[in-house]
């Protein structure tokens, strides 16, 4: 490995894509590198990602090394957050057999990863599960108890300028597959015209499609300007114990936002707004349920998840894959007998209509006029 090429760098992966150019060297410091983070360090045509922690630790089986190496990126992997401070934003960089310099000088050094070390690990991780498996469950459980009121209590949902009542309500959230499965369903939105709701960087997905997100929630580091500023309302999530990450950041921008207190994660309470404010049905597109997704989340159990869920009962639809539902594409043969249906079907109308017959004629006595016949 012998790549040259301009440092980006920030310990915040998901604040690094946005600024990485095709041919950039990202710097990161990602322990157990999860697939979304993956996949858009793919997108924005890195060739090379620097990673001050281990991208696989074993915890559990990560899949973001996988799809990177897998995608034609490299990986020098463990390098320490000395890197931090010895390469700036901007500089230009040189990485060689797991050095990495900077003005002639090594500044970092790591392992750089293989596809087969990372199956190899994937592989270790997987029969570990089990561990990872019984500590979610046991923190889910312990907090089950302290955010019971997410389930059985009252809930004092923001006051909001976009109605919910008897309408439809899309959540997105930034997950597995979210992109795809929203494509999908443009044809839903387009003819039920649902409230639409974007957990943070969601509400870009809905920008990229062509919509302007109606309700924006999170802790908006993750969203961009441009959707924060079309949305038509905000709604900033803060603890209970009243950290707020996000109001500053509403505030910079002039704009004004909800503050709604609450534990849990911000698309747990985009279903909870959705549900209490009275929407009829709520369809979620990329919403993290699974452990693995939770795991990937850094979450270490899943109460504010399973509380909501039973507290929005059926009114919520999960449109996770629905993309890989519909992906089949139609074989030759298919194509061939819709062809010969769709002959025959014309065949049968040429034969009853005496109209559509007498306009096969036509058209056959202008073809002879034409070829001299």
């Amino acid at each position: 490995m012998h790549i040259y090429g301009t440092a980006k760098l920030d310990r915040r992966t998901k604040d690094l894509v946005k600024r990485l150019e095709h041919g950039d060297i990202a710097i990161i410091d990602h322990k157990d590198m999860d697939r979304l983070s993956a996949e858009s360090l793919l997108e924005s045509g890195v060739d090379l990602v620097i990673n001050a922690a281990p991208s696989i630790s074993g915890a559990y089986p990560n899949l973001g090394p996988l799809l990177l190496l897998r995608g034609g990126v490299e990986i020098l992997d463990a390098v320490g957050t000395a890197v931090f401070d010895k390469v700036k934003e901007g500089d230009r960089i040189e990485v060689s057999h797991g050095d990495v310099y900077a003005n002639g000088e090594v500044v970092a050094r790591g392992t750089r990863l293989t596809i087969d070390a990372v199956e190899k690990a994937m592989e270790e991780a997987t029969g570990r599960l089990d561990e990872q498996l019984d500590a979610f469950v046991r923190n889910t459980i312990e907090f089950i108890d302290k955010e019971r009121e997410l389930l059985t209590g009252p809930v004092a949902v923001p006051h909001l300028s976009t109605s919910l009542e008897g309408r439809h309500a899309l959540v997105v959230v930034r997950g597995y597959d979210y992109k795809e499965d929203l494509r999908t369903l443009l044809p839903y939105i387009r003819e039920a015209k649902p409230v639409l709701i974007g957990v943070d960087g969601g509400a870009d997905a809905l920008m990229d499609v062509g919509f302007k997100p109606d309700i924006i929630i999170g802790d908006m580091d993750s969203v961009s300007d441009n959707a924060l500023r079309k949305a038509r309302d905000l709604v900033i999530h803060a603890y209970p114990d009243g950290r707020c990450p996000g109001r500053e950041r509403v505030t910079e921008l002039g704009l004004i936002g909800t503050e709604w207190r609450s534990p849990g994660m911000s698309e747990d309470l985009a279903l909870m707004l959705a549900s209490e404010l009275g929407a009829e049905l709520i369809v979620a597109v990329g919403t993290h349920w699974n452990l693995l997704e939770q795991l990937d989340k850094g979450r270490k159990g899943m109460a504010s998840t399973f509380l909501v869920r039973l507290r929005v009962g059926p009114r919520l639809v999960d449109a996770k894959g629905v993309s890989r539902l519909y992906r089949a594409s139609v074989s030759p043969m298919q194509m061939i007998v819709l062809v010969a249906a769709g002959l025959a079907l014309l065949s049968v109308v040429i034969i009853i209509s005496v109209p559509a017959r007498s306009f096969i004629n036509l058209l056959l006595l202008q073809l002879r006029t034409l070829i001299g016949l």
